[in-house]
């Protein structure tokens, strides 16, 4: 089934924030006569404030695993009318590029990606920026906050404070150190050589936490099988990309990817 025939797409949502994110995404497509699903995490219902006030006692989200989040995922698609365009962002680009590996999706797009398994994140802007949430030396029965300093770096960098202090009311939450440190194990994996439906892999040049180096490390990674595999880098993105006042640019390129490469 070509993508461009599929009228249903699933939005995977990444670590720290909430499925929400995904609004006016959502919006845009379904004007374009789409049918679209944002389901948040498991233990993540919720709105930002509401999943905050949470800790310490989201003990159940503290212990979701890689695994388990992708499975949800992975049955979440085969129950819609339709295999969808998955599209995921930042540890939901990992998931997207996993359901793809799987064959659950009629092409995928994976928006600055979480690398999977075997490509080493060395970029130090993501070492910075990303390690706190694997939580070394402290209880993984405990969920993760981002700061709001360092939401500045690894999140809406370039933006003004303003902009910056919203972005993180609206969208912040805790995040399972078990779910991260999933994504250096074999939950992680993609078998690169395999051949796989549409695969579309965005890069912003100035994120800090999947920086471009990285997505492009990722994308270089897939062998040559007679697959569409694209890669796109936009010029002042972040990784809160999504809701950047140029995310309609990014999702009208993605509009134009499926109908022309799907």
């Amino acid at each position: 089934m070509k993508a461009s025939s599929t009228k249903t797409v699933l939005f995977v949502t990444g670590a720290f924030v909430v499925n929400t994110s995904w609004k006016e995404w959502q919006a845009y497509f379904e004007s374009k006569g789409f049918k679209t699903y944002a389901p948040a995490w498991p233990y993540k219902n919720g709105t930002a404030a509401e999943l905050r006030n949470r800790q310490p006692n989201d003990t159940d989200l503290a212990a979701l695993t890689l695994t388990e989040l992708v499975d949800y995922y992975a049955n979440f698609a085969k129950k819609l009318p339709e295999k969808p365009i998955i599209i995921g962002h930042s540890l939901g680009g990992l998931i997207t590029q996993i359901l793809i590996n799987r064959g659950l999706g009629v092409a995928g797009v994976a928006i600055h990606p979480v690398a999977p398994q075997g490509i080493i994140p060395y970029e130090f802007s993501f070492l910075k920026a990303g390690w706190k949430v694997l939580g070394l030396f402290t209880s993984l029965k405990k969920t993760y906050l981002m700061s709001f300093k360092d939401w500045q770096y690894a999140f809406v960098n370039g933006m003004s404070l303003e902009e910056q202090k919203k972005a993180y009311e609206e969208n912040t939450i805790p995040e399972s150190k078990t779910v991260a440190r999933g994504g250096l194990t074999s939950a992680a994996y993609v078998d690169f050589a395999k051949p796989h439906a549409p695969l579309l892999i965005t890069a912003g040049e100035i994120d800090t936490i999947i920086p471009a180096h990285l997505n492009r490390r990722n994308f270089n990674a897939y062998k040559p099988n007679g697959s569409v595999l694209d890669y796109k880098e936009f010029p002042g993105r972040n990784h809160f990309v999504l809701g950047q006042p140029t995310w309609k640019e990014d999702a009208d390129y993605i509009l134009d990817w499926l109908t022309k490469n799907a």
